[in-house]
Parts: C-alpha cells; structure tokens; sequence
C-alpha cells in the first residue's frame, strides 16, 4: 500500500540544524532546500504521495494556494488558517495511508486518534532525507534482553495497533 507522507513544512524546517540555518538568512531559501531534499526523496520512493504543508496564516492568500514541484504536492493554508489544521484535515482524509511527519504532539495525537503513523522532522530528515539510518525501535516490538535467548511470548510484544503503525514507517 502507497503511503501518503503529510509534512509539517515549517516544523521540519525549524528542527533541522541544517535547514534551519539557511531558514534564517532568508525565508525562502529555507523551503527551497526542504523542497528539494523532498523532491530527492520522492524520486526515490516513486510509489508515496508527498504533500508538504506551510503556514500561510499571517502573510497567505485569502485562499489556500496549491502547487506541485517534482512530483511534491505543496499547500499553502490561507490568511488565518494553521498549516496544523490543513494537516489535520488531509490526515483525517487518509486515515491508515497517512503517515504525519511533524514534532508537534498535538498533530502526533491527531495523526494515532484517526489512525494514521506520525514520525518526528528528526527522525524523518537523519533517517530518510540525509540518508542515515532511521532510529526506529526493535522491529517486532520485543525488548533487546529478549532476544538474548529468553524465552518470549505474547505478553513482550507490542499491542497489534503499534506492530502495524511501526509496519507503515518500515515502508518510508
């Protein structure tokens, strides 16, 4: 199943050492540089949708404004809107194919309450955008001491919700 990655555009922007600077000199340059480690990335993985979300709230149009560069859907909200709101409502649409890329707990909430994975701008720019390798927990959800050669059973692995969302971000 194709995933649909929904970016908190300026969330990962500000977590980034690298963008963030960039980011400071100039707004513009900022986006440019995350649009085009995206743009990378969906070259990639051909198969994920990729939208990335910025805050129009202050300074957008009166309308949300729409766009698409290399194959990354970008959406600006409109005067008065939080891009958080814009991401809420595109998650609430996907449901179990969107996977929220943002380190703001209240997205994070948003993204388990209607059933989609969520992973943090960190994580998701060391592990997927710079090439390192993603800091995901155990695979099968087993504690480390258990692979020692204990024995295990269903009570050391993770609730099934939490196997499939970890499944999901296997997939990024």
């Amino acid at each position: 199943m194709p995933l649909h990655l929904i970016i908190d555009g300026y969330n990962l922007i500000r977590q980034s050492r690298e963008l963030s600077s960039l980011d400071a000199r100039d707004l513009a340059a900022g986006r440019e540089a995350l649009l085009d480690l995206l743009a990378a990335y969906r070259r990639a993985r051909p198969a994920h949708q990729v939208t990335v979300i910025f805050d129009g709230r202050e300074a957008g149009d009166v309308k949300e404004s729409r766009d698409r560069r290399q194959g990354v859907a970008i959406i600006y909200s409109r005067r008065g809107e939080a891009a958080d709101e814009v991401i809420k409502r595109l998650l609430s649409r996907e449901g179990a194919r969107g996977v929220a890329v943002t380190s703001d707990r209240e997205l994070q909430a948003w993204a388990q309450r209607v059933g989609a994975a969520w992973l943090g701008s960190l994580e998701f720019e060391r592990g997927h955008l710079r090439g390192r390798e993603p800091a995901l927990a155990e695979e099968d959800g087993a504690d480390s001491s258990a692979r020692a050669g204990k024995k295990t059973g269903p009570a050391r692995r993770l609730p099934k919700r939490e196997r499939r969302l970890r499944q999901r971000l296997r997939k990024l």
